[in-house]
């Protein structure tokens, strides 16, 4: 499929904004549009967003890009979606209304349901899909919408409502409801995927009590999923990409070889290994599919840390003592030592290596000298010490060195926190000009299905780096500084169970 234009369009669909960028071919962004949406916080744990107020923010960022970059319909050649894996929504097939609030991957309210499930078929769910079975993915709470939404389950019996992961939402708004579809990096995380045969599995489908008929079909990442409706944007453009927006950081940073990492720092940390043709076996951490593109799979090795730049959030929004990443960063630089300060940033629990539902934040070690630079520090770091965790995992369960690793999202920007990321590795840290890579990723395979670029070698020769940061703390004051998060870490474990004892 060939389609004339000049620009690609990425829509990458966050945890707290919707944004489009407009992409030329020498891989710069020339218009960009971002608009921020609300979170919902119904009761502790619980993580939701509003998907019709994502679609409005989504449609308003594609108009706000044009009008950035004075560009009109017929410039643009075709477009990308990258989002927020996981997030659940289901929605009016009629309508396109969502009939409940979208339960976000963050939410924990299916702990206890997921608790029973893993107790008989961690295995199986293992085997199959992957992943780890945990409250993060999506048939947990898909299964808890129909089990507690009478709308919906009277929309499965009559064949009236869908299910998707937010690209499916947005594919289907964008189409007007022509189009229902995902590809299957995104279908990997829902738990209901086996990444081996590439389809949904009627086992897992039983499982969670999900019916075939309300899932998306499933696409190659980099394929023609259908056009836009006319009157939105004010022509028909091919929708020609997909991918959930961790892996398509990878692509975005021309992580093609087996063996090339990516920690992408954005409301959580994500850290992703290519692994190739070959599905890596992995006790602790996630094999993900990472894309589908020719009519080959490569797959990745993930490690999740829930709380990463939210974290940082939190001590603005709650504690009040930061403005911003950059004010976090100048109080850090006033500490000359952390003073075994830690924070552990585990609000909603712990993903990989650890994967502890339960697990609570805490700020430890201290002391009547401790003040708010001390946990501006912590905080930065706690990104730090949690990619190490995913970061070691990785190098055990592969026996591959990670000599160097490309980072990118908003706190990579933090040179304070970059320096220390190589410092507790002991290795190379390269940071890319252009840090929006997951937008890059979503326009990177849109364009190659419709020729705009025409291989991965020539996406490999626009990915300029910034900036490398090599590793200067020793090897004593390294092992020291881990072992105090190790410590501290323990204590963050299994706190919030109901089974607490005082």
């Amino acid at each position: 499929m060939t389609e004339k234009g000049t620009y690609v369009l990425a829509l990458d669909e966050g945890t707290t904004s919707a944004k489009a960028s407009l992409i030329d071919r020498e891989g710069e962004v020339i218009g960009e549009g971002r608009n921020t949406f609300e979170q919902y916080f119904p009761r502790p744990g619980w993580v939701e967003h509003d998907a019709e107020e994502i679609w409005e923010m989504q449609l308003k960022s594609i108009h706000d890009a044009m009008k950035d970059a004075g560009v009109s319909a017929d410039e643009i050649t075709s477009i990308g979606i990258t989002n927020q894996r996981e997030t659940a929504v289901i929605w009016d097939k009629d309508s396109g209304k969502p009939i409940y609030n979208a339960i976000v991957w963050q939410d924990k309210r299916t702990a206890e349901m997921i608790d029973k499930i893993e107790a008989e078929y961690s295995d199986l769910i293992k085997s199959k899909t992957g992943l780890i079975p945990d409250s993060y993915f999506s048939a947990p709470k898909i299964k808890w919408l129909i089990e507690n939404e009478s709308k919906i389950q009277k929309g499965i019996d009559e064949e009236e409502v869908l299910f998707g992961t937010i690209d499916s939402f947005l594919i289907y708004k964008l189409t007007c409801g022509k189009i229902h579809a995902t590809d299957p990096s995104n279908a990997s995380r829902t738990m209901l995927f086996d990444i081996e045969d590439l389809k949904w599995d009627s086992e897992l489908l039983d499982l969670f009590n999900v019916p075939y008929h309300i899932l998306p079909e499933v696409n190659e990442s980099s394929d023609f999923y259908g056009y836009t409706e006319k009157n939105l944007l004010g022509r028909e453009i091919p929708i020609s990409g997909c991918l959930g927006d961790q892996q398509a950081a990878l692509f975005g940073q021309s992580c093609f070889e087996k063996g090339m990492v990516k920690n992408t720092y954005g409301t959580g940390s994500f850290v992703l290994k290519n692994t190739g043709e070959e599905r890596c076996k992995t006790k602790n951490l996630l094999t993900t599919v990472a894309w589908s593109l020719e009519g080959n799979v490569d797959y990745a090795l993930e490690g999740s840390v829930f709380i990463a730049g939210a974290g940082i959030e939190w001590l603005k929004d709650s504690l009040e003592i930061i403005e911003n990443l950059e004010d976090a960063e100048k109080m850090a630089e006033k500490v000359e030592n952390e003073e075994d300060v830690y924070f552990v940033p585990a609000f909603v629990g712990l993903g990989a290596p650890h994967w502890d539902q339960y697990a609570r934040g805490l700020i430890i070690g201290l002391s009547r000298s401790t003040g708010p630079n001390h946990l501006a520090r912590a905080g930065l770091e706690a990104m730090g010490y949690l990619s190490r965790d995913v970061l070691d995992e990785m190098e055990r369960e592969t026996g591959i060195k990670n000599r160097e690793i490309r980072v990118d999202g908003g706190a990579a920007k933090n040179d304070y926190l970059m320096q220390f990321q190589a410092d507790i590795l002991g290795s190379k840290i390269l940071r890319p000009k252009n840090l929006e890579t997951t937008s890059l990723g979503a326009a990177y395979m849109a364009g190659l299905s419709v020729d705009f670029w025409k291989s991965k070698k020539e996406l490999f020769g626009l990915c300029e780096i910034d900036k490398i940061y090599d590793p200067e703390m020793s090897e004593e004051q390294r092992e020291r500084s881990y072992r105090g998060w190790k410590k501290a870490l323990k204590r963050s474990l299994d706190w919030s169970r109901n089974d607490l004892e005082v």
